[in-house]
């Protein structure tokens, strides 16, 4: 039995008997009311998860309820109802805050998997809230070097402010958690952080899924496409290597910005959009501007508070922390007691250039949690658990090596470098070093590179 309580605001008689005996059927507590006064009323005497609500009543209108119920400080979903909707109307109502927008007639399918959905994602935007705040509390910047310090002091100085932030920095030194950690930060923290991944949306598709509905669909599918921007009013967008952009989408950006307020496909009414942006990038956003591959006002824009993730081989004093930092973490979750790291061992780990910055030793540490069962991990170990380019402090080749030697050598660092950049997602290195995934598990299997991690 479902336990959800929804509410039915609808002035057709008929149209609340139908869903309060579907509803019921599902199993769910349905009640109604045949106006918008009446309505409210009921959502102040009890707890709903849900309201089904008419946009077109006598009296209060649907978006004035919708204005009312959304201000509330634990407001429900709330999926609106029209027989003749438009796309500005369904703009109007996402921006109010509605989940949803049914076409009437309504179809008892459609219906049941509309209120499923709804219920579904509050559980999930529930989860996310929580998740942000177990994130924050989890990953703080560890290190006590002079930069990571100056970083701190930086994003302490930006946190309460609304300036836009660009964070620069290689691949796996944190981008995203400088992010998380200064919307967590800001007043913004009660409100969604919404990551924008550029360079993981096709050109085709980042247009609609940043601003809406594509032009000419229905005012149900707008809903169902609703913007990130939308979705991260009165919050935090964070652009992911915003460099991968594409020009369209940065024209319209800049105009978002200067208007704060951006025009749907498909609608003729702009909407008003209340965001603070963080951008990144592991490129250099100054000289792609110089090549003209980036817009030079957008970076300017964007460019408000400057902030400059050092690689890790740039700290090495921050490393020993790191290591007992993850090593104490990664053992509490996989409930293993806390292992320490030899002199050796620990020499070893400072003199590697760690190209994948916290995330590559992040991912070691953990195989070396998993792997070794002995409570001090030693030098012995690491030839059993790390690729040789892991554990050699500065790789001599000699002044001339064989060519196919060099080759090879070059040849897994590069192919190392992908999967660490990929996660160790196999088929997603291989599309990056456009090569079929059977012809790079073949090249790394002749090189001994083990996706052990």
């Amino acid at each position: 039995m479902n336990e959800a309580r929804i509410l039915i605001i609808d002035d057709e008689a008929s149209i609340r008997s139908a869903l309060i005996g579907v509803l019921e059927d599902e199993g769910f507590e349905a009640s109604a009311a045949e106006t918008g006064e009446e309505g409210l009323r009921l959502i102040t005497q009890r707890t709903f998860d849900l309201v089904l609500l008419d946009i077109w009543l006598p009296g209060l209108s649907g978006l004035d309820v919708l204005r009312q119920v959304t201000a509330l400080d634990d407001p429900p979903q709330v999926v609106m109802i029209s027989g003749h909707g438009t796309v500005e109307t369904a703009v109007q109502a996402t921006k109010l805050g509605a989940y949803d927008f049914l076409e009437k007639p309504l179809t008892l399918e459609k219906v049941i998997l509309t209120v499923k959905n709804a219920l579904n994602q509050a559980r999930l935007e529930e989860e996310n809230i929580r998740l942000q705040q177990k994130l924050v509390r989890r990953y703080e910047l560890v290190g006590d070097s002079p930069a990571l310090r100056r970083l701190r002091q930086d994003m302490e100085k930006a946190a309460p402010t609304n300036g836009r932030i660009l964070i620069t920095g290689e691949n796996g030194t944190g981008k995203e958690l400088v992010a998380r950690l200064i919307h967590g930060q800001s007043r913004r923290r009660d409100k969604r952080f919404v990551e924008f991944n550029c360079a993981a949306v096709p050109p085709e598709m980042m247009e609609g899924d940043l601003f809406g509905a594509a032009r000419g669909e229905s005012p149900q599918t707008a809903m169902e496409k609703k913007s990130k921007l939308l979705a991260a009013d009165g919050g935090t967008i964070y652009f992911d290597e915003i460099g991968d952009i594409s020009p369209a989408v940065q024209s319209r950006l800049v105009r978002m910005i200067e208007e704060q307020a951006f025009l749907p496909p498909g609608s003729s009414e702009a909407v008003p959009v209340d965001v603070r942006i963080i951008a990144a990038s592991s490129r250099n956003l100054k000289e792609l501007t110089a090549q003209g591959k980036f817009r030079e006002d957008l970076y300017f824009k964007l460019n408000v508070i400057p902030l400059v993730i050092p690689p890790l081989r740039e700290r090495p004093e921050d490393i020993p922390v790191l290591i007992d930092h993850f090593l104490a973490r990664i053992a509490a979750e996989y409930g293993r007691k806390p292992k320490v790291m030899g002199p050796e061992a620990l020499q070893t780990f400072q003199n590697y250039s760690w190209p994948g910055n916290v995330s590559e030793l992040m991912n070691v540490l953990e195989r070396f949690v998993i792997m070794v069962e002995d409570h001090e991990i030693r030098a012995e170990h690491l030839s059993l658990l790390v690729e040789a380019r892991e554990v050699e402090a500065s790789p001599e080749l000699g002044p001339w090596p064989p060519l196919i030697r060099a080759r090879d050598q070059f040849e897994k660092k590069y192919i190392h470098q992908a999967l660490v950049t990929s996660q160790w997602n196999l088929a997603a290195a291989a599309a990056r070093l456009q090569v079929p995934v059977e012809a790079l598990r073949s090249r790394m299997a002749e090189l001994k590179i083990s996706l052990i991690n």
